[in-house]
């Protein structure tokens, strides 16, 4: 597959998983009429219209390229979708990184208010829990239970959430590149390999044979990282739709403090080769996987 046909494939894939998240929202977040709407506003804003949506994607790739139903994987993905959007509201309150945009709009706190950033995060939170546990995502009650753990461990202590107290604690702390790279295998790549990892679990691939998958979804979710980095370092705030520059005025060690620009690029395009080495097995049917990784590092948002 050549380059263009890889990135319009890409674009394609992007366009509709953007409108199934933003249906899937829409239809599970009705507002209510009583004093709970202003929460449920809040949860709306932040989750329909906005974001890039690669851990759907990443997601809704992997289940079909297994042979999953799509309107199947599309709702899991709202799960992993919800807990992104939670960490991005709670990341950007005043006591976290106090970030005034997102997506190119107001952060939730500053549409509405602290409090209700809060609660709509709390929120999410519990709802991608919900939509992983509901017999309407699955009759089988084993697939549920495995969805639930996988993203739970992705995004507390074991994921996300320690990745993020690790992020603050490296604003008065000197880590070294192995740090740094556990840090950010937390805080950023455990919820892209939780889309991995969630999306072989629809697919009812047995834990042993997901160990090239995991390696996709390991070396994709650091090259996501590098290229993180990269932008903040020298990205288009306009196009990035949020404050870039704020590791360095934070002080913190980030892949292209600790190896310079030129080789965190490097590494950042060595390791999506790597991962689509990973998927050497599979044909066409993993082109867009193919695509997702190429993407995620020449990306300018």
């Amino acid at each position: 597959m050549s380059s263009f046909e890889g990135k319009a494939l890409l674009a394609a894939a992007l366009t509709r998983i953007q409108a199934d998240v933003d249906a899937g929202f829409d239809a599970l977040l009705p507002v209510p009429d009583d004093a709970r709407a202003r929460l449920v506003e809040a949860m709306r804003y932040a989750t329909i219209g906005g974001g890039k949506r690669v851990r759907p994607l990443l997601l809704t790739a992997t289940a079909e390229l297994l042979g999953v139903d799509r309107a199947l994987a599309v709702r899991a993905s709202l799960a992993i979708e919800a807990i992104h959007a939670y960490s991005l509201i709670h990341d950007d309150l005043p006591c976290m990184d106090d970030d005034a945009t997102r997506h190119g709009k107001p952060t939730t706190h500053l549409a509405f208010d602290e409090a209700t950033a809060v609660l709509a995060g709390d929120a999410l939170h519990a709802f991608a829990f919900e939509v992983l546990a509901d017999p309407a995502l699955t009759g089988d009650p084993f697939t549920r239970s495995e969805l639930v753990l996988c993203l739970g461990t992705a995004s507390g202590m074991h994921g996300m959430a320690g990745g993020q107290m690790m992020d603050i604690a490296a604003e008065t702390e000197s880590f070294d590149l192995p740090t740094v790279t556990r840090l950010q295998q937390l805080k950023t790549g455990a919820l892209l390999g939780a889309a991995v990892e969630m999306g072989a679990i629809l697919g009812k691939l047995p834990a042993e044979g997901r160990t090239h998958l995991r390696g996709y979804a390991r070396d994709i979710g650091l090259a996501f990282q590098i290229a993180d980095d990269l932008l903040d370092y020298e990205g288009d705030e306009a196009a990035a739709g949020k404050a870039l520059r704020k590791d360095a005025a934070a002080g913190k060690q980030t892949f292209v403090s600790l190896l310079g620009a030129e080789r965190a690029r490097a590494q950042a395009a060595m390791l999506v080769e790597q991962a689509i080495a990973h998927l050497a097995q599979y044909g066409p049917e993993a082109d867009l996987l193919r695509a997702l990784a190429r993407f995620i590092v020449a990306r300018d948002h």
